[in-house]
């Protein structure tokens, strides 16, 4: 069993624990945000403080805290105050070393567009730019900005409501849905990681949606304990609606390989044991029915 360290934000430095909030809290999707001043000059800059808040409206938050090394704001910040526009546009694999340098500390009125090599696409009804490489980009509404606090680390929820979304053809699949390969997106982790959302990376868990799960209570006590079985595997049993039939239960039986295992009385340890495993493969494949079936051959 596993050791915990308990930890008040009171009793460590503001650094440290930002150190482990991002470190923990991840992955965390991109916002890599263009945005201009008053002036007209152009910022992009990278945040994973962000993620999608609702959709009708359909609203984005991303924060541009305070630094937490000397209580200073950013120039993302400073700009959505002057002019209440931004395009949030989407990171993928691709273009995460060229995101990374734009968000070098440059200068005000430096352009991160020219530094990071990106090319600027102009946007229809907002003043900022699009990063013409990004997958997917979002013309957004500055409708409101709320200051967690005055420190440094605190931070600035910017609520943009989304005014003109702009995606990528290739990345749209047969059924008119993100295709998760295509889009190739990235993540923040804590320090210098990122993770990237792609092949085995990437796995699908049925919503149940109207569907209620039976749950883990009313799993047989002999399946929950399994020593075998993992919290994810009892999860996906858990998950099905209602147990399998004694007349599917019987049809399963007559199965050889099921047939030769339970017809071994004298261990029933060794029984359970190869049934649980059995299972276990069923479930690595979603198979959930067939996994059921396959346990609830203990002790036929």
């Amino acid at each position: 069993m596993s050791s915990f360290r308990t930890i008040s934000p009171t009793d460590t430095t503001s650094a440290v624990f930002h150190s482990y909030l991002l470190g923990v809290v991840a992955p965390r999707p991109i916002a890599f945000a263009s945005t201009v001043d008053s002036q007209g000059k152009v910022n992009l800059s990278p945040f994973s403080f962000f993620n999608v808040f609702g959709s009708n409206p359909p609203i984005l938050i991303f924060s541009p805290s305070r630094r937490v090394r000397d209580n200073t704001i950013k120039h993302t910040l400073e700009n959505v105050q002057e002019v209440k526009e931004v395009v949030i546009n989407i990171v993928n694999y691709a273009m995460v070393q060229q995101m990374s340098l734009a968000s070098c500390e440059y200068e005000k009125g430096v352009n991160e567009f020219i530094k990071a090599g990106f090319s600027e696409e102009p946007s229809i009804l907002v003043k900022p730019p699009r990063v013409k490489e990004a997958p997917a980009a979002f013309e957004c509404r500055v409708n409101q900005i709320i200051a967690t606090g005055t420190e440094g680390g605190a931070g600035n929820l910017v609520i943009c409501e989304i005014l003109l979304a702009h995606i990528q053809e290739d990345i749209i699949n047969a059924k008119n849905q993100i295709d998760p390969q295509k889009l190739d997106a990235v993540a923040r982790m804590g320090n210098d990681w990122y993770c990237r959302a792609y092949g085995d990376a990437i796995f699908s868990v049925p919503k149940p949606n109207q569907k209620k799960g039976i749950g883990f209570d009313n799993i047989p006590a002999q399946i929950r304990y399994s020593t075998v079985l993992t919290g994810n595997d009892l999860g996906m049993l858990g998950n099905i609606e209602a147990l399998p039939t004694k007349e599917e239960i019987s049809e399963f039986t007559s199965q050889s390989a099921i047939q030769e295992i339970v017809t071994n009385k004298h261990n029933s340890l060794a029984v359970k044991e190869a049934l649980h495993q059995i299972a276990k493969a069923y479930l690595l494949e979603g198979k959930v029915k067939e996994a059921w079936l396959t346990l609830l051959q203990e002790g036929k």
